[in-house]
């Protein structure tokens, strides 16, 4: 029996694969709304879901990458407070430059700002946003007194 797989299925296939399978586990599967019984018709609605799926992950894309373009030309800046030969108490978060990009109308989650090293020194600092599994920005981060 052919299927279509609806959800990933361990040891059987991701997400909209057409797998071979046999009867009793076939059943199994579309019983459990895992796949559908691979036909004409089922087969068209999945290679139509494939191309809009395509098609809206391209324009993701595209928008990641104008999005990448504005954090290229960005500087972030941060006032803070030092101490003796100008060392910075605490250290910028992602949460902070977050909140930042968020009041120059940018809005990323601070789950995806990765920073490598510590923000803790004056000067400026790179770091990287994932903001597409494909698209990655830089941003830089200047700290001032």
């Amino acid at each position: 029996m052919r299927v279509i797989l609806l959800e990933d299925v361990k040891k059987q296939g991701k997400k909209d694969d057409i797998i071979n399978v046999k009867d009793g586990y076939g059943l199994y599967l579309i019983n459990s709304k895992k796949a559908v019984l691979e036909t004409k018709e089922s087969s068209k609605v999945l290679k139509k879901q494939t191309e809009t799926r395509a098609l809206e992950e391209s324009l993701l894309i595209k928008e990641c990458e104008m999005i990448k373009q504005k954090l290229g030309k960005m500087v972030v800046k941060f006032k803070v407070k030092t101490g003796k030969n100008d060392q910075v108490f605490g250290k910028i978060s992602s949460k902070q430059i977050a909140e930042e990009l968020m009041k120059k109308g940018i809005n990323i989650d601070k789950k995806k700002i990765k920073i490598d090293v510590p923000i803790n020194n004056l000067g400026i600092t790179n770091v990287k946003i994932n903001l597409h599994k494909k698209v990655e920005a830089n941003l830089k981060v200047e700290l001032h007194k």
